[in-house]
């Protein structure tokens, strides 16, 4: 693994300006996307960014590959360039709403493309992230991503992961090295891999002091059946979670006593 120095100097950071890190809220949304159908997706993602919205949430988190769904086969054709102008209804949300949206896409690189996230400021800039831990198989359709990327909020360092990203101890170490405070991942899990996923999650949260989330899908996409449950958990254990198919936003805030957990209904 690159030194950290190296580590940071690749990373991409974006600062910005909060009064306060108490009542900060973040928050990881579960829903589904239909195969290919960016257009339809993005509408379904504009929903949950309004619901988030009036809930007071300034950083939500989308399931992997949202925009698109996870469509491997279709990757090279729905590849997405980091300003491609079919992310305008969600820059113009970023900005008018004043909330950091992350979205997932396949994303276009010199080769295969990544699979990545796209992370979307109140300021209109985009930046992105690709997934630097591939599952067996995706290597068919998807190069490997290089850089870690992190947003901060005053004192709070988020980090993003993408699904097997989080099956890597050396990723989330790397990224509490670098100063994480928060690490959130947009996923897709099943049934048969939720209890082990999950149960790392925790590990990482109890280990390293961190607020750790996951999105997931509640509906089949591509060749999977995503089981829901979207989560997020602190030093203390599970914060709150979704149920198997309900489309919601999973949300924690930050208060004087520690972070606090709700679920959204959108």
């Amino acid at each position: 693994m690159p030194g950290v120095h190296n580590l940071l100097h690749s990373s991409s950071t974006l600062y910005f300006e909060v009064k306060l890190n108490n009542n900060f809220k973040i928050s990881v949304a579960q829903i589904s996307s239909v195969k290919g159908d960016v257009s339809t997706n993005i509408k379904m993602h504009l929903n949950a960014v309004r619901k988030a919205v009036d809930s007071g949430i300034s950083y939500i988190v989308f399931p992997e590959l949202s925009l698109t769904g996870y469509e491997p086969q279709l990757s090279a054709e729905l590849a997405f360039s980091k300003n491609d102008p079919r992310l305008k209804p969600l820059t113009e949300a970023a900005v008018d709403y004043k909330i950091h949206i992350v979205a997932g896409a396949p994303l276009q690189n010199d080769s295969l493309p990544c699979i990545g996230e796209f992370i979307i400021t109140p300021n209109g800039q985009i930046e992105t992230y690709s997934k630097m831990n591939l599952h067996p198989g995706e290597e068919k359709y998807f190069s490997v991503g290089k850089s870690y990327h992190s947003v901060s909020f005053g004192k709070l360092n988020i980090f993003n992961a993408i699904c097997a990203d989080t099956n890597n101890p050396n990723h989330v170490e790397a990224c509490v090295n670098m100063g994480a405070s928060i690490y959130i991942a947009g996923v897709l899990v099943s049934a048969d891999g939720y209890e082990t996923d999950t149960q790392k999650l925790e590990s990482y949260a109890r280990k390293f002091s961190l607020l750790v989330a996951m999105a997931n899908y509640n509906k089949p996409t591509g060749a999977w059946v995503p089981t829901g449950k979207s989560a997020i958990w602190g030093p203390s254990g599970l914060i709150a979670a979704a149920d198997r198919t309900q489309n919601t936003l999973v949300v924690a805030e930050n208060s004087y006593s520690g972070w606090k957990g709700a679920t959204v209904e959108i």
